[in-house]
């Protein structure tokens, strides 16, 4: 096992564990405010400080990485449940008007910017924490889709597809049966990949206010409501900062490791 793949699961695996954490137990209440304790540097009762009105950071930051982690996985559960399905269709449909509409659809999402796609649909239904899940999900479909088409269609021509194809099995069958599982290892490294977009993208969202409401914690309101106390109290900006980074380094290590772990070539290559 690579080390990209330790690291990468080790740093994911503690985000996970605060997250979980956090519908037991936090050290402090974060609907508590404590104005005369505001802005106060790492300590022994505090260890990673308090914002402006006084909140355990550290207790802001375990509901947050729950709120991220939520959002990107239902959003990246979206791509793959509708993406993967209509990749496979297209894939075995191929040259036709069906597979042409398909492939169109995904280049007019394309087309634009996922975030800004995510903002317009926050603008249009308002702010909140399921409209960013919808929004980040809409722009995951037609990755899952392009990915899974062009990973079955090759496969398609294999033999032992054409055996089941003279054996009497139908397109969806053979789909079900023998294209998604020679598929699966390359939609789980993408769906690590696609998590990390999405604590960026749900961070993103919610520091031009359009994602999670307070007062639901989430890392990019917290950087929101830091950026002007850099200046006085900087620890209020670089600790959810540095959990946004951590956890999208981890989880890009951990598919990068998954991708060389899971695929042959690459092993045969190395060794």
């Amino acid at each position: 096992m690579s080390r990209s793949i330790l690291i990468g699961a080790s740093l994911t695996l503690v985000f996970l564990g605060l997250a979980a954490l956090s519908f037991i137990y936090t050290p402090y209440d974060i609907l508590s405010f404590d104005i005369p304790n505001k802005l106060l540097r790492p300590s022994v009762t505090n260890w990673l400080g308090t914002d402006h009105f006084g909140r355990d950071i550290l207790s802001m930051i375990m509901l947050g990485a729950r709120t991220s982690i939520a959002v990107a996985v239902l959003a990246v559960g979206i791509g793959i449940c509708v993406g993967v399905p209509l990749g496979l269709l297209a894939a075995a449909r191929r040259g036709s008007l069906l597979d042409e509409l398909i492939m169109r659809g995904n280049d007019l999402v394309f087309a634009f910017p996922s975030l800004v796609i995510a903002i317009l649909i926050t603008a249009i239904f308002g702010p909140s924490a399921i409209n960013a899940i919808i929004a980040i999900g809409i722009f995951n479909i037609p990755v899952f889709a392009r990915l899974s088409r062009g990973a079955a269609l090759p496969i398609w021509e294999r033999d032992f597809i054409l055996s089941a194809r003279v054996a009497g099995k139908s397109s969806l069958r053979i789909s079900i049966e023998h294209i998604l599982p020679n598929i699966t290892n390359l939609m789980i490294v993408q769906g690590t990949i696609q998590f990390s977009l999405g604590i960026l993208a749900e961070a993103a969202l919610s520091y031009i206010g359009l994602g999670a409401q307070p007062p639901t914690a989430s890392w990019g309101r917290m950087l929101a409501d830091a950026q002007t106390l850099t200046s006085i109290a900087p620890h209020t900006a670089l600790i959810p900062g540095m959990a946004i980074v951590l956890m999208v380094l981890g989880l890009n290590l951990l598919g990068d490791g998954l991708r060389d772990w899971l695929d042959p070539r690459i092993r045969v290559a190395r060794s």
